[in-house]
């Protein structure tokens, strides 16, 4: 498997997905883009791995809540491609274009090749730069989609520049999958593009099992941590996937061991087709909860819920005051703290 695999019966003929069930996953591919990169087809006997990337028949269920955006993006858009959810950072969706999809995504309804903009034209890309211009309170720019890092190191480069010549623009953050799932993909032209003078530049990862930091995944990161652009990580919390004590804090070790800073553990959003995907907050908490006792916290994240309706991340992991006067250590027992 040396290309991408976008198609069912690519799937079937590298032995993925049974040709029985192809008629039926039809509906599955109709509504919802598929893609898996040789790296990640690599890692299909994981079941964690799979299970993020293969189709299945359970998307097709919707249950009450579930919503297209589940996040409220389009209401905080002020301008095509930007959300301004927050005083001060934007997010910029520079592409709707993913090296992968998942099934969890929950801009699934958005990405893709069925996506009305796979792109931002030159136009709206003029209008959203111009946006972040006009509002000084912008602290933050936050290149996501889609996946940024699809672009090439050309036009990267030119975006990059473009946001460094906005004065009030101190951090710029690219949010991605690329190291992991396309590691060739991070080449030295790429890493030269995402390097700007004079601001701070981050890479935030997405991966949701250890087997996804392959030592291609690691050389990857290590050439963006090597030039100077430090990473964090994010995870979202899957049923099957990670929810497990053990497997979520193999992959927390494997980010931290590629000097890469966990940083938000996401509750499942309320995304249409995704229910056999999440847990429940109480799960999440109770997962949390055994890692705080047994894992540094430097690969601890914060275990988050983006609250739906656009109204902002909020953490939800466990409290540990249990009374007045009392707090419960990481073993659960009581202790008095009486300040």
């Amino acid at each position: 498997m040396s290309t991408t695999l976008r198609t069912l019966p690519a799937l079937a003929e590298a032995g993925l997905v049974e040709a029985e069930r192809l008629p039926a996953l039809e509906r599955v591919a109709a509504q919802y883009a598929v893609a898996i990169t040789p790296a990640m087809a690599e890692l299909m006997e994981e079941p964690g791995v799979a299970r993020q990337f293969l189709p299945d028949l359970a998307e097709l269920t919707v249950l009450p809540g579930e919503d297209a955006d589940p996040i409220g993006d389009l209401s905080h858009m002020p301008v095509d491609g930007v959300v301004h959810r927050y005083p001060d950072r934007v997010l910029l969706k520079v592409t709707h274009t993913c090296a992968v999809y998942c099934r969890f995504c929950f801009r699934r309804e958005m990405v893709g090749p069925t996506a009305e903009v796979p792109a931002l034209s030159a136009r709206a890309l003029d209008a959203a730069i111009a946006y972040i211009a006009e509002h000084p309170a912008i602290w933050e720019v936050i290149l996501t989609g889609g996946d940024p890092l699809v672009l090439s190191p050309r036009r990267l480069a030119a975006i990059m520049g473009r946001l460094a010549a906005i004065d009030h623009v101190k951090v710029l953050r690219i949010h991605t999958r690329v190291p992991a799932v396309d590691p060739a993909a991070v080449t030295d032209a790429l890493v030269s593009a995402l390097k700007v003078p004079g601001k701070a530049v981050y890479v935030a990862l997405h991966a949701n099992h250890a087997a996804e930091l392959t030592p291609a995944a690691r050389a990857a990161c290590a050439r963006l941590v090597d030039a100077g652009i430090p990473m964090v990580g994010q995870t979202v919390l899957l049923k099957g996937v990670n929810d497990d004590p053990a497997v979520l804090e193999a992959l927390l070790r494997a980010m931290v061991e590629t000097r890469i800073k966990p940083y938000y553990l996401h509750h499942g959003d309320l995304a249409r087709g995704t229910s056999h995907l999440r847990t429940t907050l109480a799960e999440g908490q109770a997962i949390m909860r055994e890692l705080r006792g047994r894992l540094s916290g430097l690969a601890q994240p914060t275990y988050v819920l983006d609250i739906p309706g656009g109204h902002g991340k909020v953490p939800v992991g466990p409290d540990y005051l249990a009374t007045e006067g009392e707090v419960e250590d990481p073993n659960g027992v009581r202790r008095s703290y009486r300040p």
